[in-house]
């Protein structure tokens, strides 16, 4: 075997062994998302002889993400992180195959994609991509390994596999709303642990070794070290075609608008549109339209009557994330004219300080 040196301390395990590790290198894994949890699942699967592994992100390094996405380093910042993710590999094992996807994952690609690798990690913050993940395993029949975090808790499980439940049995409403880190905020030890424990899970499915959490989760408390797991049952109503997932995802692809944040500085003194922030009042940066609006997404419905079907809305959250789940619930109640400002309050200031700058 190439290399035995290199995986000595795992081979010498009566687990593992020279077959085990032939089995670690010829595991194709794809991992969705190369933020918090990407970046503790990567270099233990890359250091423990994964042979191929695909990293699908279509962000670029920020200073904010280093605190918790510790593969990457000062002098990255500004560029993809799926090349600075592969080069990371390449220097700790240039054994492994990284293929780079720096694209969003969407309904066009995610089938295409996971038909190529073994397992799928998801490595997201972002639960409409975590209901998108679950129905392209579904369809492609690979198991997913899940991780979220919220705070200081994180939770870890396995879905669809070998035919176990799915995500949908376990969090079946979908429009449930959820904040990532960037809006609920998160201590890096936290994805740190979680990622690890999916990285765990991914080994043991491809060494057929251990106990897989398959119909379980675990929630994990960094705070006081508590760590509980749950069983929950498959919901055999749970099903997808492909013919539903083309249909599903190509309608909520096409329904949801986005604008950049740059696009609209044009817009700002303009009394025909309005700028609705959908963030909670004690979230910041502040950001004072004269045209402006507050209206929490939790208070959207109720408070709707607030808001004129008929006007240019913009709408934003924190991060690009939560508005458009607002622009859908607009669309909903005959919204006409309703986008999404991409990148949120965060790139919003960012735009607004250049101009005054220039």
């Amino acid at each position: 075997m190439k290399d035995s040196t290199r995986y000595n301390r795992q081979i010498i395990l009566p687990e593992i062994g020279e077959a085990g590790q032939y089995k670690l290198s010829k595991a194709k894994v794809l991992i969705i998302g190369a933020g918090g949890l990407g970046a503790a699942v990567l270099p233990y699967l890359a250091a423990a002889g994964v042979g191929e592994i695909g990293i699908v992100d279509d962000d670029v390094i920020e200073v904010s993400n280093l605190q918790r996405q510790v593969i990457y380093k000062t002098s990255t910042v500004g560029k993809y992180k799926v090349d600075e993710a592969k080069a990371m590999v390449f220097e700790l094992n240039p054994l492994v195959k990284v293929n780079t996807i720096a694209e969003k994952l969407s309904g066009k690609n995610a089938i295409s994609l996971f038909e190529k690798y073994d397992i799928i990690v998801d490595a997201t913050d972002n639960l409409s991509i975590k209901y998108l993940i679950s129905d392209a395993c579904l369809i492609t029949n690979k198991p997913m390994v899940y991780g979220s975090i919220f705070r200081f808790q994180g939770q870890v499980s396995v879905f669809n596999y070998q035919s176990g439940p799915t995500y949908r049995c376990l969090y079946p409403d979908e429009n449930s709303q959820s904040l990532n880190c960037t809006d609920a905020g998160v201590i890096g030890i936290s994805v740190g642990i979680i990622g690890l424990l999916q990285a765990n899970e991914v080994i043991k499915m491809v060494l057929e070794i251990g106990e897989v959490l398959s119909g379980k989760i675990l929630v994990y408390n960094v705070l006081n070290n508590e760590q509980q797991k749950y069983d929950f049952e498959k919901n055999t109503d749970v099903v997808m075609t492909m013919e539903a997932f083309k249909e599903k995802y190509k309608v909520t692809e096409n329904q949801i608008e986005e604008i950049s944040a740059s696009a609209i500085l044009d817009e700002i003194d303009n009394d025909g549109v309005l700028f609705l922030d959908i963030r909670n009042e004690e979230e910041l940066p502040k950001i004072n339209f004269k045209n402006g609006i507050q209206i929490p997404l939790i208070n959207l419905e109720s408070e709707i009557k607030k808001l004129n079907p008929n006007q240019t809305i913009y709408v934003y959250c924190q991060s690009g994330i939560r508005s458009k789940i607002a622009v859908e619930v607009l669309q909903k109640k005959e919204f006409k004219n309703v986008k999404s400002i991409a990148g949120g309050a965060l790139a919003l200031t960012q735009i607004i300080k250049e101009k005054i700058a220039y």
